[in-house]
């Protein structure tokens, strides 16, 4: 008998979808205003630069911290209560930035914002929780999908705010929270079986002990090695991308918004057409190569880029590299017990924001030192070359591993 697809009803999957992407909305309306308003509060683009940096830096910390222990209290309690406390909490913490009146205020925002977010590792979970090994990648392209098209109405909506008000987008964002909470309340299942969840621990939860998982495995611990190059080099985006539109090709915030829902429609049509389709023909290894080679390619072009047009067509390879994101996650899905899924997306998580500790402040500081007649990197697209680099070297350790797994998997067959 062929086995389903999913474990749980199309509903169940269309509830943590929607909910995923009311979250990614929220969170995408800030970002075209975001940097303009911490570069009103510094003074200058160059300290903007580092400033914002610093932020996604605090954002990513409060992500390393917190990832872990969410996402082992989901495997204890369920993925419902997680995902409806986060949401609340996002939309508490954007009215707080709505009103901030300095950086420091912002600063406070952004923590909250890195603790609430966290529960990104749960919306992954709840998916593993609701799919078949097999069929896992196409769920992460689904989730993948959800939170591309929240980025596509996200910096729209808040491109079109941001000409209004720099403030308007944050009290959008805090109603947009809230009506994923109520979302959740009324209508969110929950996907966690009493007889699947693990009795909490913290040294499980604490972000080292979460860390122990990746070891568990010479495969495991080489694709977390991958995932914490391509989150470093995706950081590019988070700490300048906004910046050096604007510095560079002149572009206004709903130029911008325009831009990233740009990015957000082709990382959907990547994630929510083309992964199943190239999964179910060339396999999760293949795919997931194939993604980091295209996006070195794409991100190189970007930092190349002579005018804005030329800025705007290298998206198009560059959203290629959504394709390694959920496959990576397939993989790495496959190595863990059912019971640790949860753990795994909080290790997962983990890695990821350690990445966005250093590498938003390493490419805060190198934009900052490639603007301006002193600069010494006198490129303003040397942040993007940087990145590539990068984003290359997880192509070539993922093609790597990826050999390495096939080798082993054929002789364990035998």
């Amino acid at each position: 008998m062929t086995q389903p697809a999913f474990r749980a009803g199309k509903a169940a999957i269309a509830f943590i979808l929607v909910t995923a992407m009311l979250d990614i909305v929220a969170m995408g309306i800030v970002i075209p205003v975001l940097p303009p308003l911490i570069e009103q509060f510094s003074g200058s683009s160059a300290r903007a630069g580092v400033v914002n940096g610093v932020f996604v830096a605090l954002w990513a910390l409060m992500q390393f911290v917190a990832s872990p222990i969410i996402g082992s209290l989901s495997d204890q309690y369920g993925r419902r209560p997680v995902i409806l406390l986060s949401t609340a909490g996002l939309a508490a913490d954007y009215v707080l930035m709505a009103v901030a009146p300095n950086l420091w205020w912002l600063a406070l925002g952004r923590i909250v914002a890195g603790i609430t977010s966290a529960s990104f590792t749960t919306v992954y979970a709840y998916m593993a929780d609701i799919t078949t090994p097999e069929n896992r990648a196409r769920g992460y392209g689904l989730v993948g999908a959800a939170f591309s098209a929240g980025f596509v109405a996200g910096p729209l909506l808040g491109g079109v705010l941001g000409e209004w008000s720099p403030r308007a987008p944050f009290w959008a964002a805090a109603a947009m929270s809230g009506i994923a909470f109520l979302y959740g309340a009324f209508i969110l299942p929950e996907s966690l079986a009493p007889e699947r969840r693990m009795a909490f621990s913290w040294r499980r939860a604490n972000p080292l002990g979460a860390l122990r998982l990746l070891r568990s495995h010479v495969e495991l611990t080489g694709l977390a090695t991958v995932n914490f190059l391509l989150y470093f080099a995706h950081h590019v985006f988070s700490a300048v991308f906004v910046l050096y539109a604007g510095y560079r090709y002149g572009m206004s915030p709903w130029q911008v918004g325009l831009l990233l829902a740009l990015a957000g429609a082709l990382e959907l049509v990547v994630q929510g057409v083309l992964t199943g389709h190239a999964v179910k023909r060339f396999g999760d290894r293949r795919v997931m190569v194939f993604g980091l080679f295209a996006g070195t390619v794409g991100i190189a072009c970007m930092g190349l880029a002579p005018n804005g047009l030329g800025f705007t067509l290298a998206l198009f390879p560059n959203a290629l590299w959504a394709l390694a994101m959920p496959t990576l996650q397939s993989l790495m899905t496959q190595r863990v017990s059912e019971s640790e899924q949860g753990q795994l997306q909080g290790a997962n998580n983990s890695v990821g924001s350690i990445a966005g500790v250093v590498s938003p402040l390493f490419f805060g500081s190198v934009y900052a030192a490639s603007i301006g007649p002193d600069a010494p990197f006198p490129h303003p697209g040397t942040a993007f070359l940087v990145a590539a680099l990068v984003l290359l070297a997880s192509a070539l350790l993922g093609a790597h591993v990826a050999r390495r797994a096939v080798r082993r998997d054929a002789a364990a067959a035998r």
